[in-house]
């Protein structure tokens, strides 16, 4: 319960509180609603389960500030400065926090709900298993946040800081993080179906067992990503930089890696059935056991690549160079390599059955 002195004290006016209040302040369960706290000084105040649903928290300083369990429902906290404030389980739905600085805060398992977080800083936030579901994120500064297992729906995370994050096992589902940073982010077993990752930098990022079904990567740099046994299948991929990038047993059935740069990827294993890789830079890529299988490489680039007992069955690598590739025990059945450049290519024990190599070198 609130200390009645000092609940009142504040009900006066934030000026006189501000010179008025003491070390240790006691406002656990007030009642705050609607409350015109600009640049209240609330550092450290203990505030659990204050109700401040509607107030007025602009600029307010809420440093250390205990805010477990208070209700701050569609409260104005633009600017404010909650760094090290605990706000677990607090409930921030549609609260306004532009420019607000949560450095260090805890805000696991709150609601956060289309709440506004435009130019916010997250820096070393716990934000674990937090619902940010419609939220938005734009611009925030999140670099080294916990998001593990956060509701990240629909969340709009465009041009956001977040390299080094930790999103492992989050629902990033139709999440918008277009231009995002997320450099050596860990996004391990994330669920990003139909999220927009275009123009994103996922360089070293941890993308293991992700799905990423549907999602939009175009123009996404993936060099030296981590998408071991990821789901990508139907993922637009166009331009994608996956240099380097280990792509060991992931799905990629369907998916767009038109003008794709795979060079010395590993994709040991991986389902690229029926996909469209034309124009593709698989140069010393890894595709051992690939499947291939009605993929289109038309002008793919497989110099010195290792197809070694790769499915390429019904494939179309008109044009492709496969300079010095390895196709040991590769199946070839039915694919058209008409006019491909074989130049040095080891095809022994391969299946060209009804293979057509019209033109090919």
């Amino acid at each position: 319960m609130a200390d009645p002195e000092q609940l009142h004290r504040l009900r006066q006016g934030v000026e006189g509180w501000n010179e008025w209040r003491g070390a240790d302040t006691d406002l656990k369960g007030a009642d705050l609603t609607g409350s015109d706290l600009w640049r209240a000084d609330l550092r450290r105040a203990d505030l659990r389960r204050a109700d401040l649903a509607d107030a007025n928290l602009f600029q307010a300083d809420l440093k250390g500030a205990d805010l477990r369990g208070a209700v701050l429902r569609g409260a104005d906290l633009r600017e404010a400065d909650l760094r090290r404030a605990n706000l677990a389980d607090a409930n921030l739905f549609q609260a306004d926090l532009r420019g607000a600085d949560l450095t260090d805060a805890c805000l696991r398992k709150a609601t956060l709900m289309e709440a506004n977080l435009t130019d916010g800083c997250l820096r070393k936030a716990d934000l674990m298993d937090a619902n940010l579901a419609g939220a938005n994120l734009g611009d925030a500064n999140s670099w080294g946040a916990d998001f593990r297992g956060a509701d990240l729906r629909r969340a709009n995370l465009t041009k956001a800081f977040l390299a080094e994050a930790n999103v492992a096992e989050a629902n990033l589902r139709k999440a918008n993080l277009s231009l995002a940073d997320l450099t050596e982010a860990d996004l391990v077993r994330a669920n990003l179906k139909g999220a927009d990752l275009g123009g994103a930098d996922l360089e070293e990022a941890k993308l293991a067992q992700a799905d990423l079904t549907l999602a939009d990567i175009t123009f996404a740099d993936l060099t030296g990503a981590d998408l071991a046994d990821a789901n990508l299948t139907e993922v637009d991929l166009a331009d994608a930089d996956l240099t380097g990038a280990d792509l060991t047993n992931a799905i990629l059935a369907a998916a767009d890696l038109a003008g794709a740069s795979l060079t010395g990827a590993d994709l040991t294993g991986a389902n690229l059935r029926d996909a469209n890789l034309t124009g593709a830079d698989l140069a010393d890529a890894n595709l051992t056991e690939a499947n291939l299988a009605g993929a289109d490489l038309t002008g793919a680039d497989l110099t010195e690549a290792n197809l070694t007992g790769a499915d390429l069955t019904g494939a179309d690598l008109t044009g492709a160079d496969l300079t010095e590739a390895d196709l040991t025990k590769a199946n070839l059945t039915g694919a058209d390599l008409t006019g491909a450049d074989l130049t040095g290519a080891d095809l022994t024990g391969a299946d060209l059955t009804g293979a057509d190599l019209t033109e090919a070198e």
